[in-house]
């Protein structure tokens, strides 16, 4: 059976959080549950514009600022979050940036590893506490097929200060994500009640590829109607992964397609690297010094 928008359950009751939800794949997830019943928080940098996308909501949804470049940001949207949702239901990792020219985030992290990974690390530890109690809650973060250029963690130079290539910095931001969600799930593993959970859109058409070089981007333009889906296709791997009742923790979701490009959410497998206890492990140690989040839950409770 294909799994469409249909499938969504009824959210009632629930809260979802959705980072950069004012436009493209986030604004699909995000209008969904609503339309569904879920109250949903737009967390966006620009708040102007996230009021223009909660009005073409329908439902409960509101605007919260969450800029992921900067971790000061990040720990007031999580604090305003904490002040007015004392239960969190879903928190869905959305945002991103993808092939940017080299630049830092405002605390000195390259853009894409900063704001791909490590601020929606450092906004999850944050809030985790709110939704461990809740049954059935689930961490969703958005990864991408991206996360096979070149494999790996590049520790020795994690923020590309030595060389930079814009297309293997976004691939290890999109495999630290997919690594950050499989040592959660870990971790969540003894409490029974949260799960983590992986998704990635196939290649959708949204703004997220105005950074791609012009010579990828025009050939890339010219086939969209053949390799390209909508935003609103790209949105379901999402949602899938946030409502379908089946969904366990540490599962992948994808488009079906060939290469999973496109088509309709299904369980996929990550790279064979994406697996690597070790590294992951260690990704979760450095990320931890460098936001300085320490999570609720540890490696006891994981070994437990």
């Amino acid at each position: 059976m294909k799994w469409t928008e249909q499938q969504i359950p009824r959210q009632d009751g629930r809260v979802a959080v959705v980072t950069g939800a004012n436009t493209g794949l986030g604004f699909e997830t995000a209008r969904r549950l609503a339309e569904r019943g879920a109250s949903v928080v737009l967390a966006v940098r620009d708040t102007a514009k996230g009021k223009v996308a909660a009005a073409r909501m329908n439902g409960d949804v509101s605007v919260r600022e969450l800029d992921l470049t900067s971790l000061d940001s990040v720990r007031a949207a999580a604090a305003g979050l904490r002040a007015s949702h004392p239960r969190i239901d879903l928190l869905i990792n959305n945002a991103g940036v993808m092939y940017t020219p080299k630049q830092t985030t405002r605390d000195g992290f390259e853009m894409q590893f900063g704001t791909n990974h490590l601020g929606h690390f450092a906004l999850t530890g944050l809030l985790l506490d709110l939704l461990l109690p809740v049954p059935g809650s689930r961490v969703v973060t958005v990864s991408s097929t991206g996360h096979r250029i070149r494999a790996a963690i590049h520790f020795d130079d994690l923020q590309w200060e030595r060389s930079y290539g814009r297309a293997a910095a976004y691939g290890q931001s999109k495999l630290a994500n997919l690594m950050f969600t499989y040592e959660l799930q870990r971790r969540l593993t003894a409490h029974g009640t949260t799960v983590a959970v992986a998704a990635h859109p196939g290649i959708s058409n949204t703004e997220l590829v105005r950074n791609t070089p012009a010579v990828v981007r025009r050939p890339v333009t010219l086939l969209a109607p053949v390799i390209t889906q909508p935003a609103t296709a790209g949105a379901l791997p999402t949602l899938r992964a946030a409502t379908d009742p089946s969904v366990l923790g540490g599962q992948y979701y994808g488009p079906d397609g060939l290469g999973e490009v496109r088509g309709y959410p299904k369980l996929v497998t990550s790279s064979p690297e994406s697996y690597d206890l070790t590294v992951q492990q260690r990704l979760w140690a450095v990320s931890e010094d460098l936001t300085g989040v320490r999570f609720p839950v540890g490696r006891a409770a994981a070994a437990a």
